[in-house]
């Protein structure tokens, strides 16, 4: 099982890759090959793919952890590309999304229609666990959240004509089966890390031995971030490998509370192996 991740806000220095806001992480197993998130961009995305010397062509399926733009935007010249590949996501995805930037709401849904999608794309929605690949499942709905979400003031969903505050219902993440454990790899954990955590607890009952992706802690205050280590000292400190919107004050704060060793950045062009040594 090997992650790497294709595009981030930063990138790993001499990788050749290029950056932007957005997310798109890479799981290969068993000589397949799941897209997680497809970055802001697809000239970018695809640019980065090359660049790491993958086809669009030999994905097996891509995932998207929710519709915001940043994690959704290169998904139409991705499927230009490769226009059969499976694409699973949660069945909320198609909720109209909006930002406020000032005094103006900016359309942050899907830049893909859902009449699109739905008559073009090879789409999976559900919002029960599904094994896209063998050993790398979706969490499906995270349902329970009596903790804290990753939620932004700035987010509204427009339902039946009114604007109210995102549910971030949409939000999943992935969870990779490994020999002693599961790993897991969130796009933005709008729903909140604390309870994706309890959720796969929950749903696969094995221990949690990495957590990938972005953790959307910039704005969590220090009570919060201490909750979360307490969480994950009582899952035997799984590794972070930390990026997006995790936010550097988290970071610093997880490796004071659990060692610089514990907390990886996790730039576009970092990759990690579960066989290997951590090439990051």
């Amino acid at each position: 099982m090997k992650v790497t991740c294709v595009v981030d806000d930063a990138v790993l220095p001499g990788s050749g890759l290029t950056s932007e806001h957005g997310l798109s992480i890479l799981v290969e197993h068993a000589e397949r090959r799941v897209l997680f998130d497809t970055g802001a961009s697809g000239k970018i995305l695809l640019k980065n793919l090359s660049r790491l010397g993958v086809d669009p062509e030999s994905l097996s399926a891509v995932v998207l952890s929710h519709a915001h733009q940043d994690h959704t935007g290169g998904l139409a010249m991705l499927l230009e590309r490769t226009p059969d590949v499976p694409v699973y996501a949660h069945p909320d995805l198609f909720t109209q999304r909006l930002s406020l930037r000032g005094t103006r709401l900016k359309d942050v849904s899907l830049p893909i229609s859902r009449a699109t999608m739905i008559i073009r794309v090879n789409l999976h929605l559900d919002s029960e666990p599904v094994e896209v690949i063998p050993k790398v499942w979706t969490t499906g709905s995270i349902t329970e959240r009596p903790d804290p979400e990753g939620r932004s003031e700035r987010h509204f969903v427009r339902i039946q004509g009114h604007l109210a505050p995102d549910p971030y219902t949409d939000d999943i993440s992935l969870a990779l089966e490994l020999d002693d454990g599961v790993a897991l790899v969130c796009g933005c954990c709008h729903a909140g890390i604390l309870n994706v955590i309890r959720h796969v607890d929950k749903v696969f009952g094995r221990p949690i031995r990495a957590i990938f992706g972005g953790l959307h802690l910039e704005e969590a205050d220090e009570a919060y971030l201490g909750r979360v280590v307490e969480v994950l000292k009582e899952h035997g400190a799984p590794r972070l490998f930390a990026c997006h919107c995790t936010g550097q004050k988290a970071v610093e704060f997880f490796k004071s509370a659990l060692g610089e060793e514990a907390v990886v950045p996790f730039p576009a062009g970092a990759s990690y192996s579960f066989e290997e040594t951590a090439d990051v």
